[in-house]
């Protein structure tokens, strides 16, 4: 090795063999300068060489070959090999990688710089790496447009040059009208997220497979400048670039959109539907409450009555048995005499009626009266509900099987007849 040279004629030549390994373990690359290190790095390494002077590396740089042949010797003893003999292999690593993950210029750097030094490959100067990185990137992003642009037939690319055309007496384009979400949380709103979902399906882009040619990320990366950059700009590129673009992000809506009408469909359903139906079913009890309480209270005073000449009954038929006497029991007409003389059995039968309307029997459903308000709001989904299952392909889960097929019976739901029909309704509570 190099530090078996040194001997105590060389003491100059201590440093480069024994701080350039720990600079290139360190920082991957030999200095070109192997004096630029830190004073205290010197000192150390001296003390650890025994040498008394330090200053006297300085004249380690008079023959310009000794370094060379110590970084030749480090590079043999290390295992470190050039730049030069794995450039090839870095860039189809980084090209790869561009391909699958979609990772922007300064991730597959510092990927880069990661895979050389896990080979123990010596770093090459950061312009020479930036270069690469940016070349191999651009082949991976050439290759993704290419492989997109050769799923479309003529057709289909009309129809996406056609997406950024502005018609008459408008000023936005098809595609900043499709890329629009719903805002509101209404009837209306539903229907008009129906119509965007059902237009971008019907642009006849479902039956293109793009996962399988190309990866998801990347295709999401794509699609994420078609939706979010101006259509304007959109127009400007060049077939190879717009035309994959405008299918990436056409791909991207055909869910986004189905998710955007269920999403609004969840929340119109919790806040237009179920929210005011239980609104609307505690409102009624409220206002039933003053009603209850009286026709209760007047049940309570006659049950009250009851008790007490009962009650009082049995306590002198106690007292009777105890001396040997015999009481005469009370009879019903003076039960009701008794409860009369408190409430008129004409106001206790009212009462005994109201109770049973407003509090209902007691094997009573009590979600009976919210269910009863939720039928009265089936006007907010029946503007929609037809559009609904022509639109969106609702299936069963794998243990309700039998629910699946008559989902094909929904649209006609929304019609006056089929609401009325028994077979419908048995459809719907499915």
């Amino acid at each position: 090795m190099a530090l078996d040279e040194i001997g105590p004629g060389d003491v100059a030549g201590f440093s480069e063999p024994t701080h350039g390994c720990a600079t290139v373990r360190n920082v991957g690359a030999f200095l070109d300068d192997p004096l630029d290190v830190p004073v205290e790095l010197v000192a150390y390494l001296a003390e650890q060489l025994g040498i008394a002077d330090a200053s006297c590396v300085k004249s380690y740089g008079e023959r310009e070959k000794t370094r060379f042949e110590h970084v030749w010797e480090l590079r043999q003893v290390g295992g470190w090999r050039e730049f030069s003999a794995v450039e090839d292999e870095l860039g189809e690593w980084i090209e790869a990688r561009s391909w699958t993950t979609g990772d922007g210029p300064k991730a597959l750097f510092d990927a880069a710089v990661a895979w050389l030094r896990e080979r123990r490959e010596l770093l090459p100067g950061m312009t020479t790496l930036v270069r690469l990185v940016a070349s191999r990137r651009e082949v991976a992003t050439q290759r993704l447009w290419a492989t997109l642009h050769q799923l479309l037939d003529d057709e289909q690319r009309g129809a996406l040059d056609g997406l950024l055309e502005v018609p008459e007496e408008h000023r936005n384009s098809q595609l900043d009208k499709l890329r629009r979400p719903p805002t509101r949380v209404s009837g209306p709103a539903m229907v008009d997220a129906l119509q965007r979902a059902a237009e971008i399906l019907g642009l006849g882009f479902a039956e293109v497979d793009t996962e399988v040619v190309v990866p998801p990320r990347r295709l999401a990366e794509l699609s994420r400048y078609g939706v979010q950059g101006k259509a304007s700009l959109l127009r400007r590129h060049g077939d190879s670039r717009r035309l994959p673009t405008l299918l990436a992000t056409v791909v991207y809506l055909q869910t986004r959109a189905v998710d955007d009408a269920l999403d609004l469909l969840d929340v119109l359903i919790s806040s237009k539907l179920l929210a005011r139906a239980e609104r609307e079913s505690a409102k009624e009890k409220l206002r039933t409450l003053p009603k209850l309480g009286k026709a209760s209270a007047k049940l309570a005073a006659a049950f009250g009555v009851l008790w007490e000449v009962t009650g009082a009954h049995d306590d002198l038929a106690e007292q009777a048995a105890d001396a040997g006497d015999v009481v005469e029991p009370v009879s019903l007409g003076q039960v009701w005499a008794e409860i009369e003389a408190v409430v008129p059995r004409s106001e206790l039968a009212a009462a005994l009626v109201a109770v049973v309307e407003l509090a209902g029997p007691p094997d009573s459903d009590a979600d009976e009266a919210w269910r009863s308000e939720l039928v009265k709001r089936f006007a907010t989904v029946r503007p929609f509900l037809p559009r609904l299952c022509e639109v969106i392909r609702f299936d069963a889960a794998p243990t309700a099987p039998g629910c699946s097929p008559r989902w094909g019976t929904y649209p006609s739901c929304g019609t006056a007849a089929a609401t009325r029909s028994p077979a419908a309704r048995s459809t719907i509570s499915c």
